[in-house]
């Protein structure tokens, strides 16, 4: 090579492309597509859940005089499905929506008070029992760590889960609502 070529060649600019701005623009918004239409998609699900469960009657609100308390608990609602199988969630409702919630067990029922969702109330001779156990749709803990409680509304059985702020108070719960079910069906006789 001569002189002339070596000095034409090095005043050219030879930096590499770095960023190809389209071809990155073009990737984050068809990734941005993508997640908006999965959430879509969800969203749909939920209200074709909901509407395959329309079926289900409106909730019972709590009575005037409730009676007698028999624990209250402070803690999550976790949601409520088909009992005996943990993953059909109950989306009919607002049954579906996780939320703070408390608990209150009265000789008339059981009285869930939910921030921002809607409360709910099962009457006595609803409820079938309660128990430990590891998990419902959309939530596993420990085991034990969750309160499950067993109730009929419109012909159907359903398990709600819950969890105290205080674990340990689970155990009690569990002998209160069964305690209060043998009550009412023996009662009820």
């Amino acid at each position: 090579m001569n002189t002339a070529t070596t000095l034409l060649a090095a005043a050219e600019p030879h930096s590499q492309k770095v960023t190809d701005w389209a071809d990155r623009i073009g990737w984050v918004v068809g990734l941005l597509l993508f997640i908006a239409l999965m959430y879509w998609l969800m969203r749909q699900g939920w209200k074709w859940r909901g509407s395959l469960q329309s079926d289900l009657p409106e909730l019972p609100a709590p009575p005037d005089d409730p009676g007698a308390q028999r624990l209250t608990m402070t803690g999550r609602y976790h949601g409520s499905t088909t009992a005996g199988q943990w993953l059909d969630r109950i989306v009919a409702r607002g049954l579906g929506v996780r939320s703070r919630a408390q608990l209150s067990l009265t000789d008339a029922g059981l009285d869930v008070v939910r921030r921002g969702a809607q409360s709910f109330f099962v009457p006595a001779a609803s409820l079938r029992g309660a128990r430990l156990d590891k998990g419902i749709a959309g939530k596993v803990l420990t085991e034990g760590g969750l309160l499950v409680v067993t109730w009929e509304h419109g012909g159907r059985l359903i398990d709600s889960g819950f969890r105290s702020e205080r674990a340990a108070d689970h155990p009690a719960w569990v002998e209160a609502v069964d305690s209060l079910t043998t009550t009412t069906r023996e009662g009820a006789r």
